[in-house]
């Protein structure tokens, strides 16, 4: 796929992800599922909200955006690099210009 141009909206519930020409592509929600054992992320969206309350101790799923901050970067950065990656498939020759959308307030 060549998609030139992606748009992110994290949002503190839901993620929307965009594609001109095909409107929105991806609507999960904000949660990213780790392994404490070696800090992994093993779910994203959909599958990792799926795990909460049915996983061994050693699977955290975390809400990486709070109140509409981020609070945990390296997880926000782990979920946006599956966005990008869904969007434009694992076949990848160029790198999309990506606009990621944040609450007004946000404070870094």
């Amino acid at each position: 796929m060549f998609i030139k141009k992606i748009g992110i909206d994290l949002g503190t519930t839901n993620s929307l992800v965009f594609v001109p020409g095909r409107g929105i592509i991806l609507n999960e929600p904000t949660v990213v599922a780790i392994s404490t054992s070696d800090n992994t992320v093993l779910a994203v969206g959909a599958e990792a909200k799926d795990m909460i309350g049915r996983t061994p101790d050693t699977i955290v799923a975390h809400r990486p955006m709070k109140d509409g901050v981020i609070s945990d970067y390296r997880i926000t950065a782990a979920m946006l690099r599956y966005f990008i990656g869904k969007a434009t498939g694992s076949f990848r020759i160029l790198r999309p210009d990506v606009m990621v959308s944040v609450p007004a307030g946000l404070g870094f």
